[in-house]
């Protein structure tokens, strides 16, 4: 009932669509239903009319018919109309929700999830709380308004006959909901699972296609696929032979309650003549038609354990606490951009050890430094600290005089430009790729940034130029190119703050040393962080703080630091340190 509660919050803002579209979907019902009774009575009263040689004015029940099939038509289509308008609101706005709570965990609290899993959890997750809408709340609000009046059209005819039409309409309304749900909820749960599962698999087996060729893993990794696509199926098997069943269940329902009627209606018609033929017929097709109102109900509820699983999935992220915590008044934009770490300390959770230790390190405006180490030693930890992912458990670190837990991580983000190792390009052109920085950029901005980081002249030789889609992760580019369109976007960023990860790493010599030229006019003017564990790029930064397993262990002029200190530190991957 929580998440039930949580989820109809959710949906306050929606909710006069809603109201709107169960008002159609109930005028819809009932127009059918009297058409269908109207009819019967009609026909057989024409009928009888007839073999008695007696005049019958056909005009107002016929003109009731027309109605009753026009309002049936009109209110179908509003009907569609109304809830599809509310349910694609409700899912572009969800989908809004979700990432607004989403976006301040990242990165800290989202490296326990793939990114499969969070693909299925915005997509798939979200796309299920639309049967909360669509396939229960307007469905049960539909059938219990139309069963309280069937009930009292059947009362007022006879007794006896709504007692018996009300209780096959709870036994179809409510028994096999409550039983389609029961059965549903464990196989509802692990669609859920099992799908963003399926996804994570099936993502992995693609990006990561080529490793797993190298290790003779891709056959391993198929069987696995398939595993999970069987079970999957096996679970919509067994949800749709539940469905057949109740479907079933709703149809015997409906011809036991039109038999019960017909049992207990046909001596009143030819005993006490309290009904007369045309009303039989009229009671008979009334009874069939009323069904419609509760046979979605049995699927409506077989589907609540796969939303209500979805909305536990979505629930989890949104609970999560962020590793930060953002000031109640952030400060103003610093006047200077000095970074100055003193003391800083940080353990990720339940790590044995602590990333960093007691670390200390001054980096004057406009001067550039290098932090330096083996793989693990803490130089990455050393960003996600300064860009706020993290909060460091001891020490302070300050820009420009003031602490970074003072600024609001965003305010502060917007000061740092990031070149990192893993340059991320998006499925998209290669102008909306630099535009990210600066979408107010002009093509003669765009173009010079490019120049600077020594790409332009390729971009120009491409058939489409700047307007060239690079691909997923931008397949369609050698690791150099999306480096340098990497440092273009930090160009047109223009921040007074810039941080280099490992900015050279997998670049052949030239490549790399075409980069570091590109990299050297960015870095004029700016405050400059490097990291890296190979030699590349310390010729061009003023200090260097070298890192063993967290731990400082040299701190210096770049020109003076001692090499046999550097040496152990900063071999190629091949050597004994990783």
């Amino acid at each position: 009932m929580k998440d039930l509660h949580r989820l109809w919050s959710l949906l306050r803002p929606y909710r006069g669509w809603m109201l709107g579209g169960t008002l159609i979907a109930l005028i819809t019902l009932l127009a059918n239903v009297t058409l269908m009774a109207l009819a019967g009575w009609f026909i057989t009263a024409m009928a009888v009319a007839g073999a008695a040689g007696v005049a019958l004015n056909y005009f107002a029940p016929a003109a009731l018919i027309r109605l009753s099939a026009i309002l049936r038509t009109a209110g179908r289509y509003s009907e569609r109309l109304a809830n599809h308008e509310a349910t694609f609101r409700l899912i572009a706005g969800l989908r809004v929700w979700f990432y607004r709570h989403l976006e301040p965990l990242a990165p800290a609290r989202l490296q326990q999830f793939h990114s499969g899993d969070l693909l299925s959890r915005i997509r798939a997750d979200i796309d299920a709380l639309d049967n909360l809408y669509v396939r229960v709340l307007v469905p049960v609000a539909v059938a219990a308004i139309s069963a309280l009046l069937f009930f009292i059209f059947l009362l007022l005819h006879d007794p006896l006959l709504g007692l018996f039409g009300l209780g096959f309409l709870l036994l179809a309304g409510v028994a096999l909901p409550i039983w389609s749900q029961a059965r549903g909820q464990a196989p509802g749960r692990r669609l859920a699972e099992d799908e963003a599962e399926l996804r994570a698999a099936v993502i992995d087996g693609v990006q990561g296609m080529a490793e797993l060729t190298v290790y003779g893993a891709n056959e391993r990794q198929a069987r696995r696929i398939d595993g999970l696509g069987r079970g999957l199926i096996g679970d919509q098997a067994r949800l749709s032979g539940d469905h057949g069943l109740t479907q079933a269940a709703v149809g015997l329902s409906a011809n036991l309650s039109l038999w019960v009627l017909l049992w207990l209606g046909i001596p009143m018609v030819h005993d006490g003549g309290s009904l007369m033929p045309p009303q039989l017929a009229m009671l008979a097709l009334f009874t069939l038609a009323s069904f419609e109102a509760v046979a979605p109900l049995p699927q409506a509820f077989q589907l609540l354990g796969r939303t209500l699983a979805a909305a536990r999935r979505l629930f989890a992220i949104v609970d999560t606490k962020p590793a930060v915590n953002e000031p109640a008044a952030p400060s103003p934009r610093p006047e200077h951009f000095d970074i100055g770490l003193r003391g800083v300390t940080f353990s990720y959770p339940e790590a044995a050890t602590p990333a960093l230790t007691d670390i200390h390190l001054e980096i004057p405006e406009g001067t550039r430094a290098a932090v330096v180490g083996a793989t693990g030693s803490g130089k990455s930890t050393l960003f996600n600290l300064l860009l706020r992912f993290w909060e460091p458990d001891a020490g302070e670190i300050r820009i420009g005089g003031h602490p970074i837990a003072s600024f609001h991580g965003d305010d502060l983000r917007a000061h740092i430009a990031v070149v990192s190792q893993q340059t991320h390009l998006f499925d998209t052109t290669i102008r909306e790729n630099l535009l990210l920085a600066s979408p107010d950029a002009a093509q003669d901005a765009l173009e010079s940034a490019c120049r600077v980081a020594q790409i332009h002249d390729f971009i120009s030789e491409l058939p489409e130029g700047y307007d060239t889609w690079v691909g997923e992760t931008g397949v369609r580019l050698s690791g150099g190119q999306a480096r340098r369109i990497a440092v273009a976007r930090a160009l047109l960023k223009d921040a007074p703050i810039l941080l280099l990860d490992e900015p050279t790493e997998g670049l052949d010599a030239e490549t790399e040393r075409s980069l570091m030229q590109a990299l050297d006019r960015l870095m004029a003017g700016r405050t400059v962080l490097l990291i890296t564990h190979r030699p590349a790029g310390l010729d061009w930064v003023d200090r260097v703080l070298v890192l063993d397993r967290g731990r400082e262990v040299a701190h210096g002029d770049s020109r003076v630091i001692p090499e046999a200190t550097q040496a152990p530190l900063l071999r190629d991957d091949a050597g004994a340190v990783a």
